[in-house]
C-alpha cells in the first residue's frame, strides 16, 4: 500500500504548549503560500480534502497532524510569504514553527514545497539555510510541474539540484504535479527511506558552519537574527 495513503487527521495545534507528546517519526510539509503545498499533501494521500485547500494563498493557519498506516505521522506547517496578516498575527505563527522545527525530537525531516515555475525564492533560501543546520534531510517537491513544458522542467530541475549541490545529499529534488500525479513514487520513496532510518550522512561542525545557499541569510548567522520564514495565514 502507497505510503501515505489512508491516511487520518489526528490534531490541530496553534501553540508551541499545545503540541502533542511525541508518538512516531514526524514529517514535515512546508512551503511558499500558494506553491502548492495542501494538493500535494492531497496527491500523496490519495484523498481528495485531507488538507485544507484554498484558491486564497495562506489559509492553514494552525499545524495539522496527520497519522499514516505506518504510524508515522505527516505534519502539515502553515505556509510562509502571505504578507496580509496582522503583524502579530504573523509572529505568532513564525513563533509556533520555529519552536517545532527547531525542538521537536520526533521531526525526522522536511519535505519543501515550491512552484517549480517559481523556485528557490528569498523565503525558499532563507528556510533552506535556516533548517540546513539541524542536520536533518530536506526533500524539495518542485510542484506544479504540468505547467512547465518537458524541457522547460527538465532544465528547471537541473538548475534547482545545481543551486543547492553544495549542501550534499542533505538535501534533494524532484518534480511532481498533483495534477497529472506524477512524481508520488519517488516521494515515497525518498520519505520511505527516512523512515528506515537511512539518513544521509552529514557532518556537522560546532560552529555551525555550514555552506550556504546562494542568496540565502548568512549560515553563520545568531539565532536571533536567522530565523525560519514569516507564515502566511
Amino acid at each position: 500500500m502507497p505510503l501515505f495513503r489512508n491516511a487520518q487527521f489526528e490534531i490541530s495545534i496553534a501553540k508551541p504548549s499545545g503540541l502533542p507528546p511525541p508518538s512516531g517519526p514526524e514529517i514535515a510539509f512546508a512551503g511558499r503560500s500558494n506553491a502548492g503545498k495542501s494538493s500535494a499533501i492531497n496527491t500523496l494521500a490519495g484523498h481528495v480534502r485531507l488538507a485544507y485547500v484554498s484558491k486564497t494563498p495562506g489559509r492553514t493557519q494552525l499545524i495539522n497532524f496527520f497519522r499514516l498506516n505506518s504510524g508515522a505521522l505527516l505534519v502539515d506547517l502553515p505556509g510562509y510569504g502571505y504578507a496580509a496578516v496582522p503583524e502579530k498575527i504573523r509572529r505568532q505563527w513564525q513563533g509556533l514553527i520555529e519552536t517545532y522545527l527547531k525542538k521537536r525530537e520526533s521531526l525526522i525531516g522536511l519535505v519543501l514545497i515550491m512552484d517549480s515555475r517559481h523556485p528557490l525564492t528569498p523565503l525558499d533560501r532563507q528556510m533552506i539555510d535556516w533548517y540546513v543546520h539541524s542536520g536533518r534531510p530536506i526533500h524539495v517537491l518542485l510542484t506544479k510541474s504540468d505547467k512547465l513544458s518537458r524541457g522547460a522542467a527538465a532544465a528547471t530541475l537541473q538548475d534547482v539540484r545545481s543551486q543547492l549541490r553544495p549542501l550534499g545529499p542533505q538535501v534533494t529534488v524532484q518534480l511532481f504535479s498533483s495534477l497529472k500525479k506524477t512524481g508520488v513514487e519517488e516521494a515515497e520513496q525518498v520519505i520511505a527511506a527516512w523512515l528506515s532510518g537511512e539518513l544521509p550522512a552529514v557532518e556537522l561542525e560546532a560552529s555551525s558552519d555550514l555552506p550556504t545557499v546562494a542568496g540565502a541569510v548568512p549560515a553563520g548567522a545568531s539565532a536571533a537574527k536567522t530565523k525560519a520564514p514569516d507564515q502566511g495565514t
